[in-house]
């Protein structure tokens, strides 16, 4: 067991492979946000589904203006938070972090917790992992899909989990590039480690294993963020697992008010859901967590634009919905400090609204089982399988041929044949998860003749 985690021991300014060290216009966390901007993981977002096929006729968001808007909530919810935890610590430093700094790891976190997810939405997830489910007795060379790696490695690729993804791209040293990855502070590293736990410890019973936080490969990184932050151990198994850190309940509830909200708005402009409807259900979560809705409708009457009712009303109900999750955080703060929360922050708001929980149902029945969301699953699983298939067969084969030293060359040299079989696998899950919905479907349709790409013609 570690040094008792409290509000100022789970605070790091360190960073992998540098002590804290900084600028006078920069805190550590504000360069976490910045570092996280201008990467190019970040900006791929931007090509990437969401919830709706891209690219279409009508606007509807993509990863990066999810992401955007997740670090919005998150900084707001992290600086109402904040300003209520400073009153319960005692070191002048740690009430600062709180006062001024706890907003910008938040939305730091927020930015970063979608980086790690393949294209296609979700359904690329589940893509990857059943590539290797469907294909683990194939034989390539002498040997079965499934007998070049052990068990736990076998784990991480039948599971691919997004969120260990992003820690990977986010900590691992390239080929070529730095060698301690992004290097952000141990602190907003701790903030996406939703599952902080190595994929044999999930146990869907438990909120903080339903999945799993880190490839085997970034093991020792995952410790080092362990200790610096003070994180404690889950002591119900004896796998690799641990109680999440507080801020992630900040992180992940600003996700979820997002994806709850803006996804019912995008089904508003592209016409799957009708005004009323929307509206209706937006104006009721609004009552039943703030009971006072004569305002909103006093403005919602002078507005003639449909899309822009549907604005206004989405902005009133994000706004409420962060000021329930924060109450919860603050009414709830020692058991979340001490790993005795097991709900999201956004439970108690389910709780107490009925709306809000027929969103959920309604968002279930008419966005994610429309077909056009539907449709792009069903890519997904093609285009990403039959990319996986011909790089991982060139790349494990031990004797290659002239066709798949060739394939070899396609891969940018950062995720290149690595030293061991696993190495090299999830170099190539890590190059096909990166790309965006659109280079994925050229690389599939160049691979099958569908189409050539011919330079200069």
């Amino acid at each position: 067991m570690s040094e008792s985690l409290s509000w100022e021991s789970c605070i790091s300014e360190s960073r992998p492979g540098k002590s804290a060290s900084g600028e006078l216009h920069r805190t550590h966390f504000q360069r976490d946000y910045d570092r996280l901007i201008f990467s190019s993981a970040f900006r791929r977002l931007q090509n990437k589904t969401q919830v709706f096929p891209l690219p279409g006729n009508t606007f509807v968001h993509n990863r990066l203006t999810h992401s955007l808007e997740v670090a919005s909530v998150g900084r707001s919810l992290g600086a109402i938070t904040g300003e209520m935890l400073a009153g319960k610590v005692e070191l002048a430093r740690a009430e600062n972090f709180y006062r001024y700094d706890l907003s910008a790891v938040v939305a730091a976190a927020c930015l970063a917790h979608d980086v790690g997810n393949p294209p296609f939405g979700h359904s690329g997830e589940k893509a990857i992992s059943n590539y290797f489910l469907q294909n683990s007795q194939k034989l390539i060379g002498d040997r079965h899909l499934i007998d070049w790696f052990d068990e736990t490695q076998w784990a991480d690729l039948i599971n691919f989990e997004g969120n260990a993804n992003a820690f990977h791209l986010l900590t691992h040293g390239y080929k070529g590039k730095a060698e301690m990855g992004m290097q952000l502070t141990y602190t907003t590293l701790a903030s996406i480690l939703k599952y902080p736990c190595e994929a044999g410890a999930v146990d869907k019973k438990h909120t903080h294993r339903k999945k799993y936080g880190f490839f085997a490969i970034d093991l020792q990184r995952f410790e080092e963020v362990v200790q610096h932050t003070h994180m404690q151990r889950d002591t119900t198994t004896s796998k690799i697992a641990y109680l999440r850190h507080p801020f992630v309940y900040l992180v992940e509830a600003a996700d979820d008010i997002c994806y709850r909200i803006i996804d019912m708005e995008d089904a508003h402009r592209i016409g799957i859901m009708s005004t009323t409807e929307v509206s209706d259900a937006f104006l009721g979560v609004i009552a039943d967590l703030d009971g006072d809705t004569s305002k909103v409708k006093k403005t919602l009457k002078g507005l003639v634009d449909a899309n822009e009712k549907i604005a206004y009303l989405r902005a009133k109900t994000i706004s409420t919905m962060v000021n329930s999750a924060s109450r919860s955080f603050m009414e709830n703060a020692d058991d979340i400090l001490q790993g005795r929360f097991t709900k999201t922050l956004i439970d108690d708001a389910v709780s107490q609204s009925h709306n809000l929980r027929e969103v959920n149902r309604i968002s279930v029945e008419k966005i994610y089982d429309h077909h056009s969301v539907i449709q792009v699953e069903i890519a997904g699983y093609k285009v990403l399988s039959e990319i996986l298939d011909i790089y991982i067969s060139a790349a494990l084969c031990p004797e290659k041929s002239a066709l798949d030293r060739k394939t070899l060359h396609l891969l940018p040299a950062q995720f290149g044949v690595g030293k061991t079989p696993y190495e090299t696998a999830l170099n190539i899950v890590d190059y096909v998860a990166g790309m965006t919905d659109g280079y994925a479907i050229e690389m599939y349709r160049n691979f099958m003749g569908i189409e050539i790409k011919r330079h200069g013609a």
